[in-house]
């Protein structure tokens, strides 16, 4: 039997310990502290307000995460962390400041609070949310579908292929991202012929890999990632290794991300025609093709 607590401090600090250092008025009132004995704790400096009925215990600076579950306190029961902060917890977005995202399934009777974007939506259902470190948050699919809506399809992309590498269940949101190699594909080829670069060969095996584009007179091979910058340590290690790989074998590898291919083409196809020239080809024009018997 585990022994009764007694005195409603401990049960406080206990609640505190589970929630980041934050704690509601009706947990206050639930582990024995009277109305009375919260205004005191709050003169004293034991117990800090955060947000209407949200307070923090010991002191008022909160770690981020005991930012979210206080923003979600505020909004009662059902409120979710959502959009933007959600991807922040679920690890899709680097964490910034400002607002804080929060979904509830009401249109009426919740009170904007400073320092919450209120969300209202009568889809929000136990079916769609759940807990990560204690805090009330749309499961990974939700939140990519709230994303959609606030934020710019470069940064879905980056959210989508983040969820991916973490193993997250996305659905069909897991197809948006090889579309988007696909098109980045295109984008690249389109940039070599508008630019007169020789012809490669595309979607070709160099020993035991499968590589984008190969200038294979030049050992040149050219490798297309629209996600290059958030691929994760292990998608990069293994990067790492295939190219240290194709070096061995005597190739020389380009990396372009999307925002390169088509922000910096002028950039990118002058590197690729450098490279190509220094490994032994004049690429002022493109390369003829064998006329067909």
């Amino acid at each position: 039997m585990r022994p009764k607590l007694a005195h409603p401090d401990q049960r406080v600090a206990l609640v505190a310990a589970r929630q980041h250092a934050v704690v509601g008025l009706d947990q206050l009132y639930r582990a024995g502290l009277t109305p009375d004995a919260v205004k005191h704790r709050v003169r004293s400096g034991r117990l800090h307000r955060i947000h209407r009925g949200v307070y923090a215990l010991g002191r008022a600076e909160l770690t981020l995460k005991g930012r979210w579950k206080a923003a979600t306190l505020a909004l009662g029961d059902g409120a979710a962390l959502s959009h933007r902060s959600a991807a922040e917890l679920w690890g899709m977005f680097a964490p910034r400041s400002g607002s804080i995202d929060v979904t509830v399934r009401s249109r009426t009777g919740r009170a904007r609070r400073a320092g919450i974007r209120l969300h209202r939506s009568f889809s929000l259902t136990g079916a769609v949310t759940t807990l990560r470190d204690g805090i009330a948050v749309t499961r990974p699919q939700r939140t990519l579908t709230d994303l959609r809506r606030v934020v710019a399809a470069d940064e879905l992309r980056d959210a989508i292929r983040a969820a991916e590498i973490a193993g997250m269940p996305i659905g069909d949101y897991a197809k948006l991202t090889e579309r988007t190699r696909s098109e980045l594909k295109l984008r690249f080829l389109y940039l070599v012929r508008r630019r007169r670069l020789p012809e490669p060969e595309i979607n070709v095996r160099v020993g035991p890999y499968l590589v984008d584009f190969l200038w294979r007179s030049q050992r040149l091979v050219v490798e297309t990632d629209g996600e290059r910058f958030h691929r994760g340590e292990l998608a990069a290690a293994e990067d790492r290794a295939r190219d240290d790989q194709l070096r061995a074998f005597g190739f020389e590898i380009l990396r372009f991300g999307r925002r390169e291919v088509m922000q910096e083409p002028h950039a990118v196809a002058a590197l690729v025609r450098a490279r190509l020239e220094g490994r032994g080809i004049g690429a002022g024009a493109p390369k003829t093709r064998p006329s067909r018997p």
